[in-house]
This record gives structure tokens, sequence and C-alpha cells, in this order.
């Protein structure tokens, strides 16, 4: 019987691991970075041990240490969570022959298909190699890991060499191994999947199939089970080859089977081609899914503890559990969707889901944590069940909605916004594409955000008066002005202690405090809870309000065409022989940021002449730091003037 385990991993996955130990009364050993020494997965483990460094390569990714760390710690067994070594064969080894379980599959199954190439080989189907202009579009893919880095798309030929070295450098950082590999790419299609689960004497469940077509960046979004709308015929071919592919290298544990459901119906603007659907293996994950939590709802299992129970050697029933109903879950991300979705970071100040108990929400953050630069931006997942899809898009869109989350940006509207979208209603309309056609619609400013603007402006008002007292007098002054974004709010006191706004027109104000103000507008009574933490933003209901201040602070001004960092991060590359006083062009790549596992090219703006360069490999930077500075030929020739 396994007593300790071990999880390799960070963040939510090993805060989720751990819960299922609890539950079955496992201990718990952490291992951590420096940046994550107060992190919520170090804080639930019964004990931690420290990996000296913060960067992955360092210690998420070194197995030599993770193996000591659980021999110190007095672990049994390791659960590699998924990313950083969930899928490498030699880490599995390295557990198993330092006598400890490895929960998980054998390494030579790891081997087979955990490299996509190797993978692809074995089912006879062979990547590209002298990729011409007809075999464009094509995708660049690291042969190692998932999550979407290391991938990119190629649409012109004399942008190959370029995406494969920055893919390779991405997969190196994000996995350990810089193998890549090009295969055709096929424009929005579906992507659907098979979890298994399999045991040691030859059981094989394939526990349904999933729908992850909600992507960005070719990182999963929203995931749901069953996937929506397959003909029985290709539901029940993808389930065959899925439990044909287990058995054909001998699985243990719980994987999946990735496709590419290609050649649906129709979609709107989507460019499908119409027919019969077919599906295109794209590969096999060995190790535990992050959306494996729609399976849970949907089959009532629990995958973390049947991989603790296959992993000390018991049987699985022959059949699983029969399905029942429709599970969704989001990725709610710290990020800004309206800004190439820029990872963001801060403190998150609150973090309250409602519909405790009906809600689930597999997290790695409480309210007062900080989320930092080095990791992937997801803050937690939000997953719901119920009787069919219909009733589980508006329980979870509903959920989303109510959360109170103040600190960064996130992609929460985002996904209110995507859930409640007539394509994703409508399964027929699913597929890959979706963000490309409805980003711009999908981050439009939420209807009300102007009335959030009144209540934070009139909760300021109140904190300010009883900070320093003060209130209507007797000579009428002025209005107050404050303004939010895009948004001006004027209002001045009233003689019975109240506000009257004056802009914008026709709200009337039912009560105000400190932190929670009543409106009225129209004849509809409007509630916002109120929270502003000092750093320039408030939260008012569920609006995000950025504070503009009154007067501009000279040292914000910057030089036309300077080049300012996106996100925090790292410098990872600049481009060949870039030097001050070289000629670029428009769109240029000129360096390379890496943030939250996931590479940024800064571009030149215009074409002109870099007349600053303060970026260099390695260099850490904030948001904000300026990185270079590109003057325009009008530019460039004024400057010129004024020296003559």
């Amino acid at each position: 019987m396994i007593t300790s385990v071990l999880v390799a991993n960070r963040g939510e996955i090993a805060c989720r691991v751990f819960r299922t130990c609890r539950e079955l009364g496992i201990s718990t050993v952490a291992v951590y970075s420096d940046a994550d020494a107060d992190a919520l997965h170090v804080r639930e483990a019964d004990t931690a041990v420290r990996l000296p460094g913060a960067a992955p390569s360092e210690t998420y990714l070194r197995g030599d240490l993770v193996v000591k760390a659980a021999l110190a710690a007095g672990a049994d067994a390791v659960h590699p969570g998924y990313g950083f070594l969930s899928e490498n064969a030699g880490f599995a080894r390295q557990v198993a022959d330092a006598g400890l379980v490895w929960i998980g599959p054998p390494p030579e199954a790891i081997e087979a298909m955990a490299s996509k190439t190797r993978a692809k080989e074995l089912l006879g189907i062979a990547p590209l190699t002298d990729v011409t202009e007809a075999d464009l579009p094509v995708l660049v893919k690291a042969a190692a890991g998932g999550g979407g880095r290391g991938m990119r798309i190629v649409r012109e030929l004399g942008d190959l060499e370029g995406e494969l070295a920055a893919a390779s450098a991405e997969a190196l950082s994000a996995f350990g191994d810089g193998e890549v590999f090009v295969e055709p790419y096929v424009e929005n299609g579906r992507h659907v999947e098979v979890q298994l689960l399999c045991d040691t004497h030859g059981t094989v469940w394939a526990l349904g199939t999933r729908d992850c077509s909600l992507q960005r960046r070719h990182q999963k979004v929203v995931e749901e089970a069953p996937a929506p709308g397959l003909p029985a015929a290709l539901e029940a071919s993808l389930l065959d080859t899925a439990v044909r592919a287990a058995k054909a290298v001998g699985y243990v544990g719980a994987g999946t089977v990735e496709f590419l459901v290609a050649d649906a119906p129709q979609a709107h603007g989507s460019g499908r081609t119409g027919g019969t659907p077919r599906a295109q293996f794209l590969e096999m994950n060995t190790r535990l899914q992050v959306e494996h939590p729609v399976t849970d709802e949907v089959f009532g299992v629990d995958l973390v503890a049947l991989q603790l129970a296959v992993a000390e050697g018991r049987a699985l029933p022959p059949e699983p559990p029969a399905p029942r109903g429709h599970a969704i879950e989001a990725r709610l991300y710290a990020e800004d969707p309206a800004r190439a979705w820029a990872p963001q970071t801060g403190v998150l100040h609150l973090f309250e889901l409602p519909g405790e108990g009906r809600t689930r929400l597999d997290t790695g953050y409480v309210s007062g944590d900080t989320i930092g630069v080095h990791y992937d931006p997801m803050l937690a997942k939000v997953i719901v069940h119920a009787p069919t899809r219909a009733e589980a898009i508006r329980k979870l869109a509903h959920a989303l909605e109510r959360a109170r989350i103040h600190g960064p940006v996130t992609n929460r509207d985002l996904l209110v916004a995507s859930l409640r979208h007539p394509e994703f209603g409508d399964p027929g309309l699913l597929d890959t594409g979706f963000y490309d056609r409805n980003l711009d619609a999908l981050t439009e400013p939420r209807a009300g955000e102007a009335y959030a603007a009144v209540a934070a402006a009139l909760a300021g008002a109140v904190a300010r008066r009883g900070r320093f007292g003060g209130g209507w007098r007797n000579l009428r002054s002025q209005d107050e002005t404050r303004t939010y974004g895009d948004h001006e709010v004027r209002y001045r006191p009233t003689r019975d202690g109240g506000f009257e706004v004056t802009a914008p027109e026709g709200v009337r104000v039912v009560s105000a405090d400190a932190g929670r103000v009543r409106l009225e507008v129209a004849g509809v009574v409007r509630d916002f809870l109120v929270a502003a933490y000092g750093d320039g933003v408030v939260h008012s209901g569920p609006h995000r309000l950025a504070v503009r201040p009154r007067f501009t602070d000279p040292r914000e001004q910057t030089a036309p065409g300077s080049l300012l960092a996106p996100m925090p991060g790292t410098v990872v590359r600049v481009a060949d022989g870039l030097a001050v006083g070289d000629r670029v062009t428009a769109g240029q790549p000129l360096l390379w940021l890496e943030a939250m596992k996931m590479e940024h090219r800064v571009i030149a703006p215009a074409s002109g002449t870099l007349t600053a360069l303060h970026a260099a490999p390695g260099r850490q930077v904030e948001v904000g730091a300026l990185l270079a500075v590109v003057s325009d030929d009008a530019t460039t020739a004024a400057q010129e003037d004024q020296t003559v």
C-alpha cells in the first residue's frame, strides 16, 4: 500500500492530487522552487522540500533533485501531475530505480507514445520533410510535452526556419527537449480526445470523449464531456482506436488519445469544407490531462484515486461506470485576451467563487497569493456538472459571472461571453477557429461598466469623506469628477448626505458607502460591491476599472517608437546581429520575451532606425520597461536637422 506521495509538480495539479491523497489517508510531500516558497501547494502538503532556483530547468525539470527530495521526505511513491517531467521516461526510470512507486505508465509506453514523432511512427504516420509551398500551412510542434508550447503555425515558406528555431527554444525551456517536427495544419477542425485508464491485469477503460476545441495559442480554454454532436459511428471509431493504441504499447494508468475531427458540417465563416466528419490522430498524452475533471464528473469517478489504485496493483472492474449528464470546465487565466493574451502578474487580493458544493474549483491560488512570472498563468479550473449540456453552460457562466476576482486582469469576462455565444451553444459550429473569428466581439467592454464606474466613484467619495470629513456646502461648488478607463463620472454631494450623479445621465443613488453602492437606472436597482487596494484599480461588481489619474506623470512619457515590455519576463533572444544604428522594417521581430512559460515576440512598430537597444539575453524586465527605440524616417530626419 502507498503511504506517502510526492507530487513532482506545482500549483493546481499538486493541490488536486493532495486533496485525493488526504481523502485516502495518504501523506503528501511537495517540492517547490524559490519562486514558489509560499505557494498554496506547499502550504497544503504535509511536508515540503526546496528545489533551489526559480527556472523550471533548475527545479521542476531536475529529476535527480526530485527523487532525492522524495527519499529525504520518506515518500514511497511519486505522482508527476502534468507538464514538466510527467512524460519523461528517464524520470520514470529514476523513480523506479530509487525503489519508489511510479504513478504512471511504464517507461517503455512513455517512450513509445509520449514523443509525438515516435507515436506517429508507431501508427505509420510520417512527419513532413522538405516542406514546399504546396504543403502550406504547416504546424511546427514540440515532440515532447504539450499545452501549446513549442507550437507555431507557418503560412509563408520563408518563415519556416525562424519558427523552427523559436519552437525548439521554447520546447527546450518548457520540457527540457528541443526536438520539433512539422505536420500539415488543418484549419478549424474540432479537437476531440478519449480518456483511457488501464490496469496491470489487462483491463482497458475508454471513459468516453471530450471536446477541447476552444483554444488560444493551441492551448485549451474550455473543455467538456462528452464531446457533443459526434456521429455514433465516429465516436465508436475514436474509442476503438484509443483502446487499440493503449493495448499496442502495454499501457498502464491514465492516458489520453487526441484527435482532430475535420470536415465537420459547414460553420458560419469557419472555412470548413463540409462532408462526413473524419478523425486525424494527433498524439497520445501519457499522463493525467488538465481537463480530466469533466470525465470525473460525468462518470462519477476520481481519476487520481484510480491512478493510485492501479499503481498499487489493484484490478479495475471489467467495465467502467455508466456516464451521466454533461460536464464543462473553464480555465481561468491571469491574462489579458484583448492584448494578445498577455500574461498578468501581481497580488490576487480576493478570489471567491459562489455556489460552493455545487461548483468544483481546482486551483493553486487563494486570496492574498501573488501571481509570479515564472510559470503558467492558469489560476484555476472551474467545473460544473448538469443533466444536459445547455444546463451545464448556463450554470458555469453564472458561477463565473458571480465570482469575485480582485487583482490582475483575468480572462473571466471572455469565458462568460464564450459560453453564452451562439456558436458555442450549437455543437455543429464548434471548432478551433472560434477565437480567431470572435475575439474582438468577445473582448468588448461588458454592459453596465459605466454604472460600475459611478459606483466606484461614489464609494471612493464616501471613503474620503470618512477619512477627511467634508460633504455638502451652502455655496455649491463645481461637480466632482473621476475617470475610470473611458468612463468619466461627475457627481456632487446633496444636503441629506447623499449624492447626485450628473454624468452619466439617468442614474439615481439609492445608497452609498465605502464598500457597497446601490444605483437605480431606468427603474432597475443595481447593486455593486466595491473594493480598492491602492494599486490604481477599483473592482466594482464584476468589473475591473483602471483609475485614470487627474494629472499625467511626466515620468510616464516615452519617446516615439519606444518598445516597452508588454509583461514582466525574461529576454531570451535578440535578433541575430541586431545593433543600434541598424535599419529595421515594420513587423520585423527584434527580440523575444519569455513570460509564464510562453514566448512573446517584440516587433518593430514601423520601418526606421534602431536608435536604442536596452535588451540582452537573460535580462529580467518588469512590465513597461524600455526595451528598444525605433525612430521612423521622419523622426530620424528631424533629429538630424536639429544637430546640424
